[in-house]
């Protein structure tokens, strides 16, 4: 009988001591866990960039600035996100494919001496994917004093050009700069590169594809020159800008 009532104590007594035990590896915190998490954070602190903080129709999302609040004012600054300029987050065209930009919108230079033949081939014929006869600007000069020149008729942000050579004949820009100035009376201004050099941008190598290329950062202006340095057989343009747009546009 004694050694039956031991037994039992003896179960119950190693039972309870494991019950203890795994109750304690189950509280036991898991360093392992802790530590991911910490990585796992910090490594999303490190990949968020810097974001510029503004107002956006009383919405204050980060890097995302209303480009709608820009002056036209010469005498004012530019604009109020100078100093605050990210990529921009999304992409309209202006409208030169589907008609909305002007003839009066559009010139170039030598511009007198568009005659004759040529009088097809004017800078409102600068639309891209314009098909048939005079489907593009042709310069009436192959030299690197030529442009094309857009008004946009106010302040806007430019964010991106689209290029195409002539529709129908191998004629095309291979590459080109921008110059813009916000008021006709100021002086154009080159966009730089990162290194402040002039940049160039690299344009077509056929008739019919398109390229882009993004500004990064885009351009506050209303004035914008397309200035070819270099082309196959003859400069031959047709293009679209794009507008820098945001979400609460």
């Amino acid at each position: 009988m004694d050694t039956r009532i031991l037994t039992v104590f003896l179960l119950l007594f190693t039972q309870g001591f494991i019950d203890v035990y795994t109750q304690g590896e189950l509280e036991m915190p898991w360093p392992y866990e802790e530590e991911e998490e910490e990585s796992v954070k910090e490594v999303t602190e490190n990949q968020t960039p810097p974001g510029c903080n503004c107002d956006c129709q009383d919405i204050r999302p980060t890097g995302t600035p209303v480009w709608t609040s820009i002056s036209t004012t010469p005498s004012t600054p530019i604009s109020p996100y100078q100093d605050c300029m990210p990529e921009c987050p999304y992409h309209k065209p202006l409208g030169f494919e589907a008609g909305s930009v002007l003839a009066e919108q559009l010139t170039c230079s030598n511009q007198d001496q568009y005659i004759g033949w040529f009088s097809s081939w004017t800078p409102n014929k600068a639309r891209l994917n314009s098909q048939g006869f005079g489907c593009a600007w042709l310069s009436k000069l192959q030299d690197t004093s030529q442009w094309l020149q857009i008004d946009l008729q106010e302040t806007k942000v430019v964010s991106g050009i689209m290029t195409q050579g002539r529709c129908d004949a191998d004629e095309w820009t291979t590459k080109y700069s921008l110059q813009y100035r916000t008021h006709d009376s100021l002086n154009w201004i080159y966009y730089k590169d990162q290194t402040g050099n002039n940049r160039v941008f690299y344009g077509n190598t056929d008739r019919s594809s398109t390229v882009q290329n993004l500004l990064r950062p885009p351009i506050v202006t209303r004035y914008l020159r397309i200035l070819p340095l270099g082309w196959h057989t003859r400069i031959a343009i047709r293009l679209e800008l794009l507008m820098c747009m945001n979400k609460c546009v």
